[in-house]
């Protein structure tokens, strides 16, 4: 049994097929993780969440942006955009099943030594009140008042800075956008949410959440997804960026977890 962890696929399935196939992945024994983003952007959205809810307890995952947005629209509190590509997941005759099954999904796991984020975990978060904080939101996506009341006000940068003392929904606002949408913070963890760019280009005042001495010990394997401009690469060790940007020309990224050994699948 092996155990692999993919970057953001965002509806590329025949890329991620064509890596399990290298690797030879047998579904009725190895298992999957996904960063999140599984779907979006990509040709094949509903054929990729249907290929990861069908490999059942062989396929973990984490919630990202697009996945929470997708589930935002078919609460009917959002609009696709022009750059969406969902439209068959919500006229799909399993739609409701598959949104259900997504919506189950956490925003951390931390198993086999690993742990897996779809943005990162910032400086001033424990990996104790990083879980805790993730299970609140499992609990607030579970509950059919509380997620609409969350989708209603998922979208905004606002507030900036985690504060315990933050009230629902905003408080899931906050949750939500260090763990799906972070990319440079603050030492003291406020969000710059408009910048894309390299990591040796932050906004004045700004760093990668992960290069900031106070953040989780170097021990902590994390991996995680969402910054495709990282290419794959940080400086620092520990960390398993698995995003290196399918969707806009880099390859797809997958992970042997038991060996750390990575594999790529570039354009054709």
């Amino acid at each position: 049994m092996t155990t692999y962890a993919v970057g953001d696929i965002q509806g590329c399935l025949q890329p991620l097929k064509r890596l399990l196939d290298r690797v030879k992945f047998d579904p009725d024994s190895d298992h999957l993780w996904s960063v999140g983003d599984v779907v979006n952007r990509g040709p094949e959205s509903l054929e990729s969440l249907r290929f990861c809810y069908n490999l059942g307890c062989h396929f973990r995952m984490v919630l990202g942006n697009h996945d929470l947005h997708l589930l935002a629209i078919a609460h009917g509190v959002r609009r696709p955009s022009r750059s969406d590509t969902l439209d068959d997941i919500l006229k799909a005759p399993d739609r409701d099943e598959l949104l259900h099954w997504l919506q189950q999904q956490p925003m951390l796991i931390e198993d086999k030594g690993y742990v897996m984020v779809h943005a990162g975990i910032p400086p001033q978060w424990s990996l104790s009140q990083a879980k805790t904080l993730s299970e609140e939101m499992s609990n607030v996506l579970r509950c059919e008042t509380k997620s609409r009341q969350f989708f209603e006000v998922m979208y905004g940068d606002d507030p900036d800075i985690w504060a315990d003392d933050l009230l629902p929904p905003v408080r899931w606002r906050s949750i939500t956008n260090y763990f799906t949408r972070m990319r440079f913070c603050s030492p003291r963890g406020h969000l710059e949410l408009t910048s894309k760019s390299q990591p040796n280009d932050p906004p004045s005042g700004f760093a990668p959440w992960f290069s900031h001495p106070s953040r989780l010990p170097k021990d902590t394997k994390i991996i995680f997804g969402h910054w495709a401009a990282l290419e794959g690469r940080t400086s620092k060790d520990n960390l398993f960026p698995l995003d290196t940007g399918y969707i806009w020309g880099g390859p797809l990224r997958l992970m042997n977890l038991d060996t750390g050994e990575y594999f790529h699948q570039s354009q054709d």
